[in-house]
């Protein structure tokens, strides 16, 4: 073990985490998400709503507490792209249909909203040309839980256009849950990551972008 999140997450409680009498709060988290940088690990954490830098050597340190000043928007994926970039999934609930966001955050901790309008986000990459794709489990207009078939691809240009590459009317994608780039420029995305069985039915989707 090189180390013990959980004891850091209960030793440094953020702001807003998931209410711990009528939601469902986790002391030991859930972590979602993490990826190297420069030898060290970063990884976000969506019930308590942080990003957190580990590294090698065992040490815990936060980056910033998304919870503080965005409340419990349950941050899923993050990236790095210069700079770190985490998305989140939303809560379950009807006043948080297609709100979710894209933030952009300095190793300082430094903050901002850079996209939104987005649904129920599980992946970002960018491409060589600075253009950031984004992973949508599920998008809909009514419904605040992720629908299966409803999954969408999301190109972001840098002016902040938004294109979308694939959405659920193709079949392609349904309940995707992870994304990155391949050695190929190609997009690798893991679909059908959860829901009702029957068991077997995950994919991996690879997705040729037309430049």
């Amino acid at each position: 073990m090189i180390a013990n999140l959980s004891a850091f997450q209960q030793a440094h409680p953020v702001a807003n985490p998931t209410d711990p009498i009528t939601g469902d709060f986790e002391p030991d988290g859930t972590w979602y998400s993490m990826i190297a940088v420069r030898g060290d690990l970063y990884a976000v954490e969506p019930n308590h709503g942080e990003l957190d830098k580990i590294t090698p050597s065992g040490e815990v340190s936060r980056v910033v507490d998304i919870s503080a000043s965005q409340g419990h928007v349950v941050p899923t994926v993050v990236t790095q792209h210069g700079v770190f970039y985490v998305s989140n999934l939303g809560r379950f609930d009807p006043d948080a249909i297609n709100t979710q966001s894209v933030f952009h955050i300095t190793p300082s901790g430094n903050i901002k909203v850079v996209a939104t309008g987005l649904s129920k986000v599980l992946g970002i990459a960018f491409d060589r040309r600075a253009r950031m794709y984004v992973l949508e489990t599920s998008f809909s207009t009514s419904d605040p839980a992720p629908e299966p078939a409803t999954a969408r691809l999301i190109r972001i240009l840098p002016n902040g256009k938004q294109e979308v590459l694939i959405d659920g009317s193709s079949g392609i994608l349904s309940l995707a849950t992870g994304m990155t780039f391949g050695p190929d420029g190609a997009l690798y995305i893991s679909n059908i990551g959860f829901g009702a069985p029957p068991i077997g039915l995950g994919q991996v989707v690879r997705v040729e972008l037309i430049q």
